[in-house]
């Protein structure tokens, strides 16, 4: 059984005055929802083993801020998952370890809107620091995210 946990960085501040898009920090209510969110998937069970994130700023910066609700998560930031999808995250999944039971990818919409829609088959509004739980049958990620394969909605988890 693999758990994917599906999180979209937390509130941006449009107006920090950053260069460009992919340097763009969070405002003061990103900076609040972000832990608020990592302890309530801790909480219910769900804090991620490791974490894939886009390497933009308000994802980096989603990521410092939660990581302290989970214990011994390791991170690995990659530019392919800035504003990506499925595809993205399909092709990182022969990176992530068998043993790895809950994987966390945090990134940007409209990507994770799709990729979530595309593994649960419905879709599924990821606001900012919201995180959709998903659950497949499969003993390997390779197999939890081949094209064809499916999960199952678990719950959505919101500031």
């Amino acid at each position: 059984m693999k758990t994917l946990v599906v999180m979209r960085h937390a509130k941006s501040d449009w107006d920090a005055g950053a260069q460009s898009d992919h340097e763009r920090p969070l405002n003061d209510r990103g900076r609040i929802e972000a832990p608020l969110v990592a302890r309530r998937l801790a909480e219910a069970g769900h804090a991620p083993e490791l974490v894939l994130s886009s390497d933009s700023l308000r994802t980096t910066q989603t990521y410092e801020l939660a990581a302290p609700a989970w214990p011994g998560v390791t991170c690995r930031f990659s530019a392919s998952l800035y504003l990506a999808g499925l595809e993205s995250v399909r092709a990182l999944a022969p990176s992530v370890p068998d043993d790895v039971r809950t994987l966390l990818v945090l990134g940007h919409n409209p990507g994770w809107e799709e990729l979530v829609e595309a593994l649960v088959g419905d879709e599924h509004p990821m606001k900012t620091a919201y995180a959709a739980v998903l659950r497949a049958d499969a003993p390997t990620w390779r197999e939890a995210l081949a094209p064809g394969a499916s999960m199952t909605f678990v719950k959505m988890v919101t500031p």
